[in-house]
C-alpha cells in the first residue's frame, strides 16, 4: 500500500505523464491504459524503490507499455498494410522525459482534449476526472451514483469520440482556444457543484469531489495566471468551499446559511479567495465567474447573517443576469431582492420564473421560504412539500419535509 505522499505525487504526475505520452505518440485511448498500468506499477514499486526522477520513470514505463499494447493490437489485427503504416514509440525521436515543460503545458492541452466540444457535458466530466484527475472508473461511478459498467461505457465512448475527431494534441488556435477554455471551466464548475451540493444520494456534499475540482482549478490557474475568469472560478470555489464545515450538523442534516456557526468557516480559504477576486475585478474583462465569486465574498465577509449586505448582492446578481439568462441565477436574484427589499418583491419576481423552472425543487423551496416570511403558512407548507417530493438528495429532502411540518405547527422562532 503506497503512502499518502506517494499517492499525492502519483495523482499530481498522472496528467503530466498522459499528456507527454499522447503528445509524442498519439493513440489517446491506448495511451491512457498504458499510463494507468505505469501508475499501478509505481504504486507497487516506489514504496521500496523510489526513483530519482519519478516523472521520467513513469513516462518511460508508460511508453514501453504503450509499445506492447500497440504491438499486441497489430498482431491481433494481422493486417500488414496497417502495421506498415504505424510508427512504434521506439522509432520516434522524442525529447528527454525530464525536459522542462513547454510553454503549452501538456496538462492544459489534456484538459482541452477532455473537454472537446464533440463530447456531452457528462462525458467531459467523466473523461476529465479519469484522465486529468487520476480517479478510477469505479471512483467516478460512485461519485455520480451510476453502475461502474455504465461509467466504463461512457468513458470509452468519450475516448473514442476524441480519437475519431482527429483533433491534434495541441492548444487550440485563436477563438477555438477561448471556446475550449470556457468548456474546461464549465466542466470544473460542474464537478465542484456536484461535490458541494450532491444531486442524488444520502449525503449533502461529497468533499472529495469538490476538493478535486479545486485542485484542477488551481492547476489551470497556475498555467494561465493572467486569465481573469480562471482566477474568478478558483476564487468562487474557495469562497464557497470555505463554508462547507458548517453546512451540516453532526447527524449529517443540512444547516442553512442563516443558522451556520461562522466560527467553523475556513478563514484561510476565505482570505485566499478574497485576495484572488480582489486582484482581478479592477483589471481585466469581468466575467460571470468573477461576479459569482464577488457574491460569495460578500457572504463570507459578513460578520453575521443579519449583517449581510443584501443590496450589494442583489446588485451583483443584476450584473450577472446581464451576462446570462440562467434561471438559477435569476432564482438567486429573487432571494437577494427578497432579503433586501421584502418578500413580496421577491415573490413577484419568482412568479416570472414559473415557466422556466417551475418544476425544480429549488423553485418550490424559495417559494415556501418567501411565503413563510409573509406569514402564509398553509401555502408555505404546500410549497415545501412540493419541493421535498421532487428533490433526490436525502438530507435536503429531510430538511424540506421538516420545514413543512414546522410551518404547519406554528410560526418559526
Amino acid at each position: 500500500m503506497p503512502s499518502p505522499a506517494i499517492e499525492d505525487l502519483l495523482r499530481t504526475l498522472a496528467p503530466q505523464v498522459l499528456g507527454a505520452v499522447v503528445r509524442r505518440y498519439g493513440h489517446f485511448d491506448t495511451a491512457e491504459d498504458a499510463v494507468q498500468e505505469a501508475l499501478l506499477a509505481a504504486a507497487t514499486q516506489w514504496p521500496t524503490d523510489m526513483p530519482g526522477n519519478p516523472l521520467g520513470w513513469l513516462i518511460t514505463v508508460a511508453s514501453r507499455r504503450l509499445t506492447d499494447l500497440l504491438r499486441a493490437e497489430q498482431a491481433r489485427q494481422r493486417r500488414e498494410d496497417t502495421v506498415a503504416q504505424w510508427v512504434l514509440p521506439d522509432d520516434w525521436l522524442a525529447p528527454a522525459a525530464d525536459r522542462p515543460p513547454s510553454d503549452s503545458d501538456d496538462t492544459l492541452i489534456l484538459l482541452f482534449l477532455c473537454c472537446h466540444p464533440s463530447l456531452s457535458p457528462a462525458s467531459q466530466i467523466a473523461l476529465t476526472l479519469r484522465a486529468v484527475g487520476g480517479l478510477t472508473t469505479a471512483e467516478i461511478a460512485r461519485a455520480f451514483l451510476v453502475p461502474e459498467a455504465t461509467m466504463t461505457r461512457r468513458i470509452s465512448r468519450a475516448k473514442q469520440s476524441v480519437k475519431d475527431s482527429g483533433v491534434p494534441f495541441a492548444v487550440p488556435p485563436g477563438a477555438a482556444r477561448s471556446e475550449r477554455l470556457g468548456a474546461v471551466l464549465h466542466t470544473l464548475y460542474l464537478i465542484f457543484n456536484e461535490g458541494y451540493a450532491s444531486t442524488h444520494g444520502p449525503d449533502l456534499q461529497r468533499a472529495d469531489l469538490a476538493a478535486e475540482a479545486i485542485r484542477l482549478a488551481r492547476l489551470v490557474h497556475r498555467l494561465l495566471t493572467d486569465d481573469c475568469e480562471v482566477a474568478g472560478l478558483l476564487a468562487l470555489m474557495l469562497l464557497t468551499d470555505a463554508r462547507r464545515p458548517a453546512r451540516t450538523s453532526a447527524a449529517g442534516d443540512i444547516v442553512l446559511l442563516a443558522d451556520q456557526d461562522r466560527a467553523l468557516w475556513d478563514t484561510a480559504l476565505i482570505a485566499e479567495g478574497v485576495e484572488l477576486i480582489s486582484s482581478v475585478l479592477p483589471g481585466g474583462q469581468v466575467g460571470p465567474y468573477q461576479i459569482q465569486a464577488a457574491i460569495a465574498a460578500v457572504h463570507d465577509e459578513a460578520p453575521s447573517y443579519a449583517d449581510t449586505d443584501w443590496p450589494q448582492i442583489a446588485a451583483l446578481y443584476e450584473v450577472l443576469l446581464g451576462m446570462s439568462d440562467n434561471p438559477m441565477t435569476a432564482l438567486g436574484h429573487v432571494v437577494a431582492v427578497a432579503m433586501a427589499r421584502g418578500a413580496s418583491d421577491g415573490l413577484a419576481l419568482l412568479d416570472e420564473l414559473t415557466e422556466s423552472i417551475g418544476d425544480h425543487y429549488r423553485y418550490f423551496a424559495v417559494r415556501g421560504h418567501l411565503l413563510e416570511m409573509l406569514g402564509d403558512t398553509a401555502a408555505a407548507q404546500a410549497a415545501y412539500v412540493s419541493a421535498g417530493q421532487i428533490v433526490t438528495n436525502e438530507p435536503m429532502r429531510r430538511y424540506l419535509f421538516g420545514k413543512a411540518s414546522a410551518v404547519a405547527t406554528g410560526p418559526t422562532a
